[in-house]
């Protein structure tokens, strides 16, 4: 198919972003009205794609805040983790390779307290937005980059950290219906975009003791996060290393609707002005743990963010810092606690690391 026969090819020639989103919305619509609605998944991908395309979604000005954005000692304390794994591997060469950098400040950050532990790895990140590469490449400037995984070099291991990047891949949704289940489309009228069942039946792959789900109960998949959980599988098989996922998220198969959209930091309609907000789901860390078991990896975990973060010795960190400021003393406090209490992210987000056979017991899971 050609760009001139595919609804949703972008129109060539410079737009403004302004111009882009309604664009994006038209393109969609287009789409369905020629052919019908379309799967969730292809509308997540598509709104995402030009979402991250064309802008810094962080910080205050932007729509979320992620835990790199919120304090140093987060970078810091994955860099010391990534160093300990490397000295106790055996200190090989090994590349830091980080999947949805943001702006750069975990990897800043990380390799900043890498390299106090005497690790100084070449850089790979991989990201498909030009606005947030340029934004990389202020604070990593030694850094290459990558659109996948298939570009990284295969001449090392590889420290592999990918922070809330599993949520923004697209999901597929099932939904109980009184005929069965159904998988969750998206269709259309003018630029106005609903959710409806489909009507072919997935009662084959439901999970039997969900079988029976009452009518509208949701069920959520992840295929794109399994094809990239077993490709990165295959990287470190080959190569050596280990991984490490951070991401807010469950332990399923379970029934919900995690399906959600963020603009301003402001929860939004998830299907309204698609690529003019960030639409994630909660990561099914049980379906990343089983992929990776199944690819001969081994997987620790999961466990909770504050856990794993005070294993690390994130209040010794926050009393080091407040003890050489301490006129930061307070606002540190408040930040770790942020960062793990059980009513901030320390419960809801999750932590997994992924390991070569014959790779040592990363530290915060023995």
């Amino acid at each position: 198919m050609t760009d001139a026969d595919n609804p949703l090819a972008a129109p060539s020639g410079p737009r403004s972003e302004n111009a882009a989103a309604p664009l994006l919305a038209e393109r969609l619509a287009r789409a369905i009205t020629l052919a019908g609605p379309i799967p969730l998944s292809q509308f997540m991908g598509a709104a995402n794609a030009h979402y991250y395309g064309t802008r810094d979604p962080l910080g205050a000005r932007g729509d979320f805040t992620t835990a790199p954005e919120i304090s140093q000692m987060f970078g810091e304390l994955i860099g010391l983790w990534l160093a300990d794994m490397w000295d106790r591997a055996g200190r090989p060469p090994a590349r830091y390779v980080e999947f949805g950098p943001g702006r750069g400040t975990l990897a800043e950050d990380a390799l900043r307290a890498m390299a106090k532990a005497g690790l100084a790895p070449p850089v790979d990140l991989v990201e498909t937005s030009p606005t947030l590469r340029a934004m990389q490449a202020e604070r990593v400037p030694h850094a290459e980059w990558h659109l996948d995984l298939v570009g990284l070099p295969e001449d090392a291991p590889l420290l592999i950290v990918a922070n809330e990047f599993f949520d923004a891949l697209p999901i597929r949704q099932l939904v109980a219906t009184g005929e069965g289940w159904r998988e969750r489309l998206v269709a259309c009228q003018d630029t106005l975009f609903l959710p409806i069942a489909g009507d072919r039946s997935f009662d084959m792959i439901i999970p039997r003791h969900l079988l029976q789900a009452a009518p509208g109960s949701i069920l959520e998949t992840s295929p794109a996060s399994v094809a990239i959980l077993r490709n990165l599988a295959a990287r470190l098989l080959a190569q050596g290393g280990a991984a490490l996922i951070i991401d807010y998220g469950y332990e399923g198969p379970a029934i919900g609707d995690t399906l959600q959209a963020v603009r301003g930091h402001q929860y939004a309609n998830p299907f309204d002005k698609p690529g003019e907000a960030d639409l994630t789901a909660h990561v099914d860390f049980a379906t990343l743990r089983e992929a990776a078991e199944a690819e001969d990896l081994v997987v620790h975990g999961p466990i909770t963010q504050g856990a794993f973060l005070k294993a690390l010795g994130i209040d010794a960190r926050t009393e080091a810092l407040a003890k050489a400021s301490p006129d930061r003393a307070e606002s540190l406090a408040i930040d770790r606690d942020r960062l793990t209490a059980d009513d901030a992210m320390g419960e809801l987000f999750k932590v997994i690391a992924l390991t070569a056979p014959g790779w040592p017991t990363p530290a915060g899971f023995e």
